[in-house]
């Protein structure tokens, strides 16, 4: 199976300017996803989509492939994944001769994300033959306890009180997307232009290796995970 790994890092953001590049326990963000990429023996390449200059010089001196800059109609804040993952896999297929089989998206918000991960990902779908695969870890907290406010402030269940009744501790497990991962299948990826379609498989992560940088809070909480 010959796999591409994409990390796309734009270079606009809102919640924390310059994200991509913020410093995290002594290493730019990008890094540590670049780092857990290159880790792995089962990709054929490692390539960030950007659209910044500085993005890619970084991206560069940790190792990865910046083969081009993403155009600027896909660097807006509108632009779906989607679109930058296929536009590099169109890059790769007209400009190289290698033809991957699959595509791992790898989001550099993800920095606790492992070079395990990835290795566990893929041999999930080598071995069950899997159009995708994605990370996901439990909700928290779990979807039974959500609650709809009418207009009014009034609390009724958002999931039917017989379906939700019972001890949290006997709740059966749910699961979300983590953002961490995802392994699609290029061909699988084109026809339905979705990252999770039929049949896709779960990697379950811990909770810890899920976080996801949003916000300065997020950011704090990953330094401290991180230098422990």
């Amino acid at each position: 199976m010959r796999i591409a790994a994409l990390i796309p890092a734009r270079g606009g953001s809102k919640g924390i300017p310059r994200k991509n590049l913020v410093p995290l326990a002594g290493k730019p963000l990008i890094a540590w996803t670049i780092e857990a990429a290159l880790g792995s023996d089962k990709l054929s390449r490692v390539l960030v989509s950007t659209d910044d200059a500085e993005i890619a010089a970084v991206a560069r001196q940790y190792g990865a492939e910046v083969p081009f800059l993403r155009p600027p109609e896909l660097a807006r804040d509108e632009t779906g994944t989607l679109e930058v993952a296929l536009h590099a896999l169109d890059w790769i297929e007209q400009n190289t001769t290698d033809r991957p089989e699959y595509l791992l998206l790898l989001q550099p918000t993800s920095p606790l994300r492992t070079t395990a991960d990835i290795a566990a990902a893929i041999h999930l779908a080598q071995t069950r033959g899997a159009d995708a695969v994605l990370g996901v870890c439990e909700a928290e907290p779990h979807p039974y306890l959500a609650r709809r406010m009418d207009e009014s402030g009034v609390l009724s269940d958002f999931i039917p009180a017989r379906e939700a009744s019972g001890r949290r501790q006997d709740f059966p497990p749910a699961y979300i997307l983590n953002g961490a991962l995802y392994l699609n299948r290029c061909t699988s990826l084109r026809a339905s232009r979705v990252f999770q379609p039929p049949g896709a498989l779960a990697h379950v992560m811990p909770r810890e290796r899920s976080l996801d940088i949003d916000t300065p809070d997020d950011l704090r909480l990953a330094e401290l995970l991180l230098t422990k």
